[in-house]
């Protein structure tokens, strides 16, 4: 029998609202993949449009989780990480990496701490350089302009050119010298697209366009790089597996639109029974 691909994902667990690991969990789980998970903390709620959220920081728990690990021999084929709450806490991912990745396992880094030209509640710069060296551990980097523009420490804007994208891709490439996904390409009116850069031959760069959806919604990022992740440890290409990831973000939001009851994320449950000829299709 074959044995199971086994994928950890590190981030946090938001009790309501579909983020982090409640979304990667069954994303994942719909590749067919084994998904554990290491919660780096436990929040009620998410941070966006919720107030007076709990907050339960397990920073201090992931060294003896990792230790628990190693007495039972406990292995993944792949690891991705996603929002992340401190540096202490890179510190010790950093460490669970090399100590839990197979021999030839994939790591997938969304550092996700900013947008729109601003760093979520608790992060700045310090963060960002620390977020740097983790991101130099991956195989894939998946982040949108701002986070890129913070890793690079370069100015951000709205409107980049298709040109800048490329050249942002190129130097996160040079940096990390890692595969770059970057995410808000929005020049054309009526397609979203991703630079999708190969970091061992930057001529076979590729943006892959979706069609654009004129609604925002928390959560996107994740239901994207959760079925980039997917589709990547299931053998397709980065820019196939970023078109799936697109495809299947989109028809996540379109399910939401028209519900104003549901603004804390978007209905990607309904989009799963679609995903298989998604894969086949793409």
């Amino acid at each position: 029998m074959t044995e199971t691909t086994k994928i950890l994902t590190i981030q946090d667990i938001s009790c309501y609202g579909q983020c982090s690991i409640t979304v990667a969990l069954p994303i994942i789980s719909a590749f067919g993949i084994e998904t554990a998970v290491l919660p780096s903390a436990v929040l009620s709620t998410h941070t966006s449009g919720f107030s007076g959220y709990t907050f339960r920081d397990l920073t201090e728990d992931l060294p003896s989780i990792q230790e628990h690990w190693e007495k039972e021999g406990i292995y993944f084929d792949a690891i991705y990480t996603g929002y992340i709450g401190s540096i202490k806490q890179l510190d010790y991912i950093k460490d669970i990496v090399a100590s839990r990745l197979k021999p030839g396992g994939q790591v997938f880094v969304d550092p996700a701490m900013a947008d729109y030209g601003e760093f979520y509640y608790g992060f700045d710069q310090e963060f960002a350089d620390k977020m740097g060296e983790l991101c130099k551990l991956g195989d894939y980097v998946l982040p949108n302009t701002t986070e890129a523009c913070y890793l690079l420490h370069k100015e951000w804007k709205p409107d980049f050119s298709k040109d800048e994208m490329l050249d942002i891709a190129k130097e996160l490439s040079a940096f990390t010298k890692r595969h770059v996904i970057l995410k808000g390409d929005n020049h054309k009116e009526d397609e979203l697209g991703m630079v999708v850069l190969d970091k061992e031959d930057n001529s076979a760069t590729k943006i892959v366009y979706n069609d654009k959806v004129n609604h925002m919604s928390h959560g996107t990022g994740d239901v994207f790089a959760s079925a980039f992740v997917g589709s990547s440890m299931i053998g397709k290409t980065p820019s196939v597996s970023a078109k799936i990831a697109g495809e299947f973000t989109k028809k996540a939001i379109e399910k939401t639109i028209g519900d104003s009851t549901h603004g804390y994320g978007v209905k990607f449950e309904q989009v799963l029974p679609e995903l298989p000829d998604l894969i086949k299709t793409i």
